[in-house]
């Protein structure tokens, strides 16, 4: 396995949208796969897609509630119910940036594993927001296109002091 080198915001990969994966179960994708697992793990993401590692082909992967990690190929989602809720997003391809996203609050999804089977389900919550911010990513959209308010939008360290001093001025009423 090896640790690959993310594609970073403005490079020209991440705004393309990327190829179906013909043949899942080939050597090569399996070996991707698992780069791209120990990648997104090294760099302390909950998600990574192939276009973020310079491959233009649709699968992601993610940390699955279990600690480990899975892979969907040529995903498909569906929003399911008309719920939607606003939370705060980062990227591995946006280093260092937070942006509060609008995103639907339960999907249903389906795609194949790595052994070329038919996977579906419905997710909720950080792994329903997960697998919207990397199907994104396979559409050649990342998540400040998203965006609704672009004041909330900004570095991480900036953020953190600015909700600090909230918290502080609360306490102070």
């Amino acid at each position: 396995m090896a640790i690959l080198k993310i594609a970073r915001m403005g490079h020209p990969v991440l705004l393309a949208p990327a190829a179906e994966v013909e043949d899942p179960t080939a050597p090569e994708i399996r070996r991707l796969v698992a780069d791209m697992a120990e990648t997104m793990e090294d760099s302390g993401g909950i998600g990574l897609a192939a276009p973020q590692v310079h491959v233009g082909l649709r699968l992601f992967v993610w940390r699955t509630g279990a600690g480990g990690v899975s892979a969907l190929i040529n995903p498909e989602l569906e929003q399911v119910g008309e719920e939607t809720e606003t939370a705060w997003e980062g990227c591995l391809s946006i280093p260092g940036l937070r942006g509060a996203v609008t995103r639907a609050s339960r999907i249903r999804f389906r795609g194949l594993d790595i052994d070329g089977r038919a996977v579906e389900g419905e997710a909720a919550g950080l792994v329903a927001r997960v697998m919207q911010h990397e199907t994104d990513h396979l559409d050649g959209i990342l998540y400040p296109m998203r965006m609704e308010d672009l004041a909330l939008f900004g570095f991480n360290e900036e953020l953190a002091r600015a909700a600090a001093q909230r918290a502080a001025e609360k306490e102070e009423t």
